[in-house]
């Protein structure tokens, strides 16, 4: 169980650290919420399967500790409905259907509360999830944010490029509406609907096909999905400052990403305006040469969208084949093996080559990349 163990230290000691306030039996009451009941999948994770493992573990432990974690309860709910509420397609799907209905008092908020207690009480995953948690803790408040951060991952979760909430919507308007033109009632008059609707708050209709929706949909998840992202890096790369650089260099770090200038920034660190400019060629350095390359490096081109396997290093095809030719054939060849899947330590191994050789050959035609891309 050694994959277990470190996994459950790892997040022991990242849970005590964000959160100093918490117990330690909440503590390991979250990290066993994390991992989950079966243990015994870990130890038998091909190592691409655990590395997604993880990334999910982090998104749902950075849901609990930004949104729900030692709210009371109904502070909790109502964050929980605010943010599942704000999402465009979910509020206007809810919308249009309001309108349409005979009960046009409803709003967006009274709907959302009716699926998501539906859910609660049927669906079997968040099922599973409620025992789960009451096995974890037997703390109230602890009980309550865990079943909420829960209850947003499981609804947000992408199924064919829309949340899965979506769906759990439809489901509850099949089961609540009568459909059909067989079960229209004696003496009721038969509405014809057409495609668009126009909603009593906007001039505009709103079809209800809508593709813009899903795409502006996508689009704000992209946005959030970066804002993620940007924010991980940033307190990465503030971490590694602190640790490798030095504090000022942090301190520097979120001076510049105020939008602050760099006479601002030695006016407010108390550096002459030459010390400013070379601390910043050294952090220049660091995030290029070495954060971005050896101590981050998923988490940054992830973030840019210059990784080799997704984005092809952030290259358009005609960048792509100009940089492709570019290239001797040993450098092929590495790039060849690293878009299959392996490791600079594995290339290593394969080729009997010292890591840092690959790991520097690699350093280079990835800034060569970016040049060409920057070049553009």
């Amino acid at each position: 169980m050694a994959i277990v163990d470190d996994l459950q230290q790892s997040w022991q000691s990242r849970v005590q650290k964000d959160c100093p306030e918490q117990s330690q039996s909440n503590v390991v009451s979250i990290v066993a919420w994390l991992l989950g009941e079966d243990l015994e999948q870990f130890e038998q994770m091909p190592p691409e399967k655990l590395a997604i493992f993880r990334q999910a573990m982090d998104y749902r432990y950075r849901i609990l500790i930004q949104r729900y974690l030692g709210l009371p309860e109904a502070k909790g709910y109502n964050k929980l409905i605010q943010r599942l509420g704000s999402l465009f397609l979910i509020r206007n799907k809810i919308r249009t259907w309001v309108s349409l209905s005979r009960d046009r008092r409803r709003s967006v908020i009274d709907v959302l509360q009716e699926v998501i207690q539906e859910m609660i009480q049927s669906d079997r995953h968040i099922q599973g999830q409620i025992g789960w948690i009451a096995q974890c803790t037997t703390n109230t408040r602890l009980r309550n944010a865990l079943m909420l951060t829960s209850i947003e991952e499981y609804c947000l979760r992408p199924i064919r490029n829309q949340p899965l909430l979506v769906y759990r919507f439809v489901n509850y308007l099949r089961r609540t509406q009568r459909g059909g033109m067989t079960q229209v009632p004696t003496g009721d008059m038969v509405r014809l609907v057409s495609e668009e609707v126009t909603l009593d708050d906007s001039e505009n209709p709103i079809s209800l096909l809508d593709d813009e929706a899903i795409a502006q949909h996508q689009d704000a998840q992209h946005w959030e999905d970066q804002q993620t992202l940007r924010s991980s890096v940033k307190t990465e790369f503030t971490s590694y400052l602190k640790e490798n650089v030095s504090p000022e260099a942090a301190q520097w770090l979120e001076y510049h990403l105020q939008g602050k200038t760099q006479d601002a920034i030695a006016q407010l660190m108390g550096l002459d305006i030459r010390q400013v400019y070379r601390l910043r060629e050294k952090i220049s350095y660091h995030a290029v040469r070495v954060f971005s390359l050896k101590s981050q490096p998923e988490l940054v081109t992830t973030w840019l969208g210059t990784s080799l396997t997704e984005h092809s290093l952030g290259l358009t095809p005609t960048q792509w084949d100009k940089f492709w030719n570019s290239l001797t054939p040993n450098q092929q060849h590495l790039i060849t093996q690293l878009q299959a899947g392996k490791t600079i330590e594995e290339i290593a191994r394969d080729s009997n080559t010292k890591t840092n050789q690959v790991m520097s050959e690699w350093s280079k035609l990835y800034l060569a990349s970016q040049t060409i891309r920057g070049a553009a």
